[in-house]
């Protein structure tokens, strides 16, 4: 099998510079390999949790912070545009790519079309929140539900609309800035060869430095912080807008890595 780290870079690059991913015989083609070979290859690398493939384990369909489909975000540059996978990657692409993309989606809560200038080098100045719904450690429990369901709101009384409307439960809001550190962190790397996958000691570490902790984070053993209500939805740390709800209580340890 071709080194994987090679396969991973092309399929990344592929993304940032032409807007979407290889097929399987333009992976084997690059490296002089077999079909069968470079099927191989991606789903090692799917296997993983570097991209995701289809369900026949044969097309990628995402390799984060991209999206081979659309999943409510749209990522345009100046001269190109993606499709990004949530909320959480749409904020990274900017970075990665080096140039100010707009970042356009929808408000789950109102239908509202929202779209905001998401610069590499500082956070945008909005008053949209984030939601997650699906807590860091059950993601890949089924990773295109969870990124389908990391949104962004154009404020935060139609997060608690579209939670009563859809009965989901609350997980956890965060604020632009937050958002914005968390995405560029993240991702920071990823495009390199050397780039290497937190340990989930390491991400978890990487939360708490951003201020965000508890369960729906990984923690084992949260701390208990003061709630003061605010539009109904508590909230914790100034990052952290909304605390871990219900959706939050499933025991932590899984990979918390995308």
């Amino acid at each position: 099998m071709h080194d994987l780290a090679d396969v991973r870079v092309f399929v990344y690059r592929s993304f940032a510079e032409r807007g979407g991913p290889p097929v399987t015989e333009e992976v084997a083609a690059e490296f002089g390999i077999g079909a069968d070979e470079a099927l191989q290859a991606l789903r090692a690398l799917h296997d993983a949790h570097f991209l995701v493939l289809d369900a026949d384990r044969r097309r990628i369909v995402m390799a984060h912070p991209w999206s081979a489909v659309p999943l409510g975000f749209v990522v345009a540059g100046e001269r190109m545009k993606w499709w990004g996978g949530c909320a959480w990657d749409s904020f990274a692409i900017p970075a990665l790519v080096g140039e100010p993309c707009l970042v356009a989606t929808h408000c789950p809560g109102c239908g509202r079309a929202l779209a905001l200038d998401v610069c590499p080098d500082e956070p945008p100045t909005t008053d949209m929140v984030a939601h997650f719904l699906v807590p860091i450690p059950r993601m890949w429990d089924d990773v295109m539900f969870a990124c389908g369901h990391q949104s962004l709101f154009c404020a935060e009384e139609h997060v608690g609309r579209w939670l009563r409307e859809t009965r989901n439960p609350r997980g956890v809001l965060l604020d632009p800035r937050t958002l914005w550190l968390l995405a560029t962190r993240w991702y920071e790397g990823r495009l390199t060869r050397d780039y290497r996958r937190r340990t989930p000691d390491e991400a978890r570490a990487l939360f708490q430095e951003l201020g965000l902790s508890g369960p729906f984070w990984g923690d084992d053993a949260p701390r208990e912080r003061p709630a003061a209500a605010t539009g109904g939805l508590p909230r914790t740390e100034p990052a952290l807008l909304v605390r871990c709800g219900p959706a939050a209580t499933s025991p932590a340890g899984r990979r918390p890595e995308r």
